[in-house]
Order: structure tokens, then sequence, then C-alpha cells
């Protein structure tokens, strides 16, 4: 701020609002690349694959065509078809198109959902570790995020005694992802229906991020949709679509919430981005899901490469995780400050990981998270580079 400049004006609800610590890391790792140091990047929770060759040709003849007007704030009627088809091949869930909205990100998603549901002081509860802004658009709501540590012990993720013992009077909904960033475990069919079963009785709502569905490695999984049509349920193009910039998510809300949904996204958006849209339509295609599965299958190889390495090396990785492509690891026996771990990691060694700060107050200062969204090839070099930093 300038000399005699008048301080800025700033919303109280702000100061609950944190940066992406990891940020500042990467940050310093492009700084480093800048100056000739080769940077095996852990961090990013984004897909190495470029977007598959049938969505960007259907986004490029959409261009050709003129189609660049704004849709329908719920979206393409023929891109909600298309999710609902999605839904029935896939998990045999028969889902209303007139139930889906196509959002700008699974993060517009949640965004109407918390702006929909939350009244300032109400409390949702999410598990600690987790995904940061979940917790923040609670907080932009005014709502109360109720961080609930969990461990092993049921996979790092939220489970029906959690949500009977933490749920109070303010609790309107519990939140849950499954897969989850950090940690990549999965809700098993039974928890995810009982805890939908108890918020129903508790006139609750259960939501749930689904944004990494299709990046399972093993075990029976499904939608929440099979076991209730109260929940709401988010979803993404951006992981296993491999389609992060093009900006494009959906969620399926129980039928009365539709037109509270549209309304708000009519004011907030509009729509999301209509080219995407359009590309979208080709992700459902066969040729499309045949090159996802072969990436699957590249990220499951990276997955069972990395944990035992990890291990190997003084890595504590009590749970091997069954989907997304992240890592959460115990550094207790390495360090007892992970985010100065991570930052030395960096500047000797030239590996750049996330530490545990960015995901709760569940001691983060003990983990660390791994993403592999590198090829085998440079997972490799980064666990040389971390084994001869640990000799040191």
């Amino acid at each position: 701020m300038k000399p005699g400049e008048p301080a800025a004006h700033v919303a109280r609800r702000m100061s609950g609002i944190e940066p992406f610590h990891v940020m500042e890391l990467l940050a310093r790792a492009r700084e480093l690349e800048a100056q000739g140091r080769s940077i095996v990047h852990m961090e990013i929770g984004e897909p190495d694959f470029p977007t598959p060759e049938p969505i960007c040709r259907a986004g490029i003849k959409a261009l050709d065509k003129g189609e660049l007007f704004y849709t329908p704030a719920p979206g393409l009627p023929e891109l909600r078809q298309a999710i609902a088809a999605f839904y029935r091949s896939r998990y045999g869930v028969e889902v209303s198109p007139s139930r889906i909205l196509v959002t700008t990100g699974s993060s517009g998603a949640l965004l109407l959902i918390c702006a929909v549901l939350v009244n300032p002081g109400d409390e949702v509860l999410l598990a600690d570790p987790g995904y940061p802004c979940n917790r923040h658009f609670v907080r932009v709501m005014g709502g109360e995020p109720r961080a609930v540590p969990v461990d092993a012990a049921t996979d790092y993720q939220l489970a029906p005694e959690h949500v009977e013992r933490y749920w109070s009077g303010k609790t309107i909904a519990a939140l849950v992802a499954s897969p989850s960033n950090p940690t990549g475990t999965l809700v098993s069919s039974e928890r995810m229906s009982a805890m939908a079963a108890f918020a129903r009785g508790k006139a609750g709502t259960l939501i749930v991020d689904e944004i990494y569905h299709g990046l399972v490695y093993e075990g029976d999984y499904t939608t929440a949709l099979a076991f209730t049509e109260d929940a709401f349920v988010i979803n993404s193009f951006s992981k296993y679509f491999n389609m992060t910039g093009w900006r494009l998510g959906w969620m399926v809300a129980p039928q009365r919430y539709v037109r509270e949904l549209d309304k708000l996204a009519q004011n907030l958006f509009l729509a999301a981005p209509t080219p995407a849209q359009y590309a979208a339509l080709a992700a459902f295609e066969p040729g499309t899901l045949a090159i996802l599965e072969a990436r699957v299958r590249e990220f499951k190889a990276r997955r069972d490469y990395l944990v035992p390495e990890l291990r190997r090396i003084g890595f504590d990785i009590p749970v091997t995780p069954q989907g997304a492509f992240y890592i959460y690891a115990g550094c207790s026996k390495l360090t007892h400050d992970s985010f100065g771990f991570a930052r030395d990691l960096l500047e000797q060694a030239g590996v750049a990981i996330t530490p545990g700060i960015d995901f709760g107050a569940n001691a983060p200062e003990r983990h660390v998270r791994f993403a592999y969204t590198n090829s085998i090839g440079r997972l490799k070099e980064g666990v040389a580079r971390i084994a001869r930093f640990l000799a040191r």
C-alpha cells in the first residue's frame, strides 16, 4: 500500500479464507526451473495427460460452427442427457436429466449448493484432512465448517459414527469426498448409505464429491445416487476426463432444489462455457472412454510403483489409496515440520510435494501429499532424489 493510500475495505469473511500454501512452493519451483534447475513435480493435482483428441475436435467443431452463444443456465439439454446416460451405463442408475445442472467446474457446483443450503451460523461437517476449498465455500456463505478429525481406522473418511457424534442442532449437511483429496481413499457403499439415511433422518443433507470417480483402481464402488435421491452429488470433467482448463463440471440435485439452483446459476454465472459444453459431448463416446481407461491403467501403475517405494524410504502410508492420484503420507519419522521439509526438499533435492498444512488442522505438520501426475520415469527420479536427501 502506498503512503497516504486508504486501507482496503475487506469483508470480515475473508479472515477465514486461507491461501493454498503449496502455491508458494510451486512459485519457487518455477523460479528454480527458470534458473535451469530440474524439478520433479509431485505437488500438482492435475492430470498430466492432454485432453483426449476427440474432445478437442468436438470443441473445435463447435467453434467453427459458431456455437458460442449462451446456453440455458442448467446446461445444454443434450449434455445433460448424455450425463444421465453415463450414469445409466456406468452405474446402472437412472437419473432424470432435469436433476442435472452443468456448472463452471465442480467448484461452481459446490458454490451453488452452499449458497442454496447454508445460512449464517449453519454447520457443515467435513473430514480433516480434506480439500481446503470445501470449507472455504461454507465460510463464504457465513456457515461454519466443522472439521472432523479422521484417521486410518476409517480410511481417512467420514464414517457414520463420526456423523452421529458430531451432528449438532446447527448442522445442516455433511460433505464427503470419495475418492478424496488428499488421501485417495473411498467411502464404502455401506457407510455412504448409512450416512445418507442419518442425514435424511435429521432433515439434513449429504453432499458427495465424486470428482475423482473413474480414477478408481480396485474394489467395488458406485455413485451415492445408487442409495439416495436426497443427496447432492458433484462431478467434474477435470480429473477422469482430463479437461481441467475447460472449466466444466456438473451436479445432480434433489428435484426439489433444481428451481432454486437454476435461479441462482442465472444470477451468478448465467451458464458454463459454451464451447466446453459442446466439447464435453464427445467425452462419453466409446473411443474417448477407451483413451481414458488406458490412462487409468497408467495411473494405477504409477500408484503401484510409488506407494511401496515411499514406504521403503521411510514414509508411513497405513492405507493404500484406492483412487484419485494422491498419496497422503506420514512423515513424522523424518521431520516434525512438513512445510519446512517440503521447502528443503525442493531447494536441496529439486522435488516438489505438498505439505499437510493445506488440508486442515489434523496433524498437518506430520503429513505430506504426493501427486503421481507425472510419468513413472520422473517418479523414479523423484524417489531417488528424496532417498539421497534423506541420507544426508
